[in-house]
């Protein structure tokens, strides 16, 4: 998803506005191959955002081994080094190297090579990785074009379990919290309990309601920074949410080749019993978007991506 964002900045910051790409993937237990492409996930066809947020889950298989190691540096890394080779591969091509006249008058960023490129924020620099955390199967990671880098503090990050015994991390959230200038961020990234019977939404209802009321950013003591979910001023909430849409397989899938999205809003599990225990003037923003993920069967062997829906929420305050 990119979002342009309308944040407020001073004067003296001369920033444009500032795109915001937004995505989940449940990977299903499987690890990445090396040669996995991002550049599908990422849209890199498409204009680079300035900023990448990546939720995944199930990064691990959901078993009772790995549901009591919350986290797996070397897979982290892993998914990360695949992000930042497809990202900055893109943006090393779209870098328009220049001879400048006027180096003094410009904010000039040397390349390894001895090249120079002018600050320009639709083809600069590289991405960074400014903040990346695990919680078993939960995976977030945040990429930032290098020129905003100045411009971003107070990165804070909170885990909420809410799987086996209503506490271990195979089921919750990692939260992650930043300023951009002096406008304050939050993204949820979460899997929430399955099961498709009739009244399994109660606990992905409840599992939110706990995520929200649990989750805690680090404070400064010094100045005010928003420590819950809602006290922040722009708040996307990602992931596999694991509602459901009240239609055959058959159906959906046929109204999502269809773009009939006003038809499966109707009949979304969120919509449909409107039970989110979220604060009265909250407004919620529900996008269905349609995703492409390559797939493996029983024997594990890959085949060609296929569609599904997934549904992304977007929290603002008014």
């Amino acid at each position: 998803m990119l979002a342009d964002c309308d944040t407020t900045l001073a004067p003296s910051a001369e920033l444009p506005n500032v795109t915001i790409f937004v995505s989940s993937w449940n990977v299903g237990g499987i690890a990445p191959p090396n040669d996995l492409n991002m550049e599908d996930l990422l849209d890199t066809q498409n204009d680079l955002a300035d900023i990448y947020v990546l939720g995944f889950q199930e990064i691990v298989p959901l078993n009772a081994g790995s549901v009591i190691v919350p986290e797996n540096t070397n897979l982290c890394m892993q998914w990360n080094s695949l992000i930042g080779k497809a990202l900055n591969k893109i943006a090393v091509n779209n870098i328009t190297l220049q001879k400048s006249e006027e180096e003094e008058s410009q904010k000039v960023y040397p390349l390894k090579n001895g090249s120079s490129l002018k600050f320009n924020m639709d083809n600069s620099t590289q991405f960074e990785c400014i903040i990346s955390k695990q919680m078993v199967g939960i995976f977030i990671t945040i990429w930032v074009r290098s020129p905003l880098l100045p411009y971003i503090s107070h990165t804070s990050v909170s885990s909420v379990g809410c799987g086996i015994f209503g506490y271990l991390g195979n089921k919750g959230s990692v939260s992650v919290r930043f300023c951009l200038h002096e406008t304050s961020f939050c993204f949820v990234c979460s899997h929430l309990a399955s099961g498709g019977k009739e009244g399994d939404e109660r606990q992905r209802n409840a599992d939110a309601s706990q995520i929200l009321s649990r989750t805690r950013f680090s404070c400064d003591s010094f100045q005010y920074l928003p420590r819950k979910i809602l006290q922040h001023d722009r708040v996307i909430w990602l992931g596999d949410l694991n509602y459901r849409i009240y239609l055959p397989e058959a159906t959906t899938r046929s109204l999502v080749n269809e773009g009939q999205w006003s038809i499966l809003l109707q009949k979304d599990q969120v919509g449909k019993r409107k039970k989110l225990s979220l604060h009265q003037h909250i407004n919620i923003f529900q996008i269905l978007m349609s995703i492409t993920a390559a797939v493996r069967t029983e024997k594990g062997e890959r085949v060609e991506p296929q569609l599904g829906a997934i549904a992304l929420y977007g929290l603002a305050r008014d």
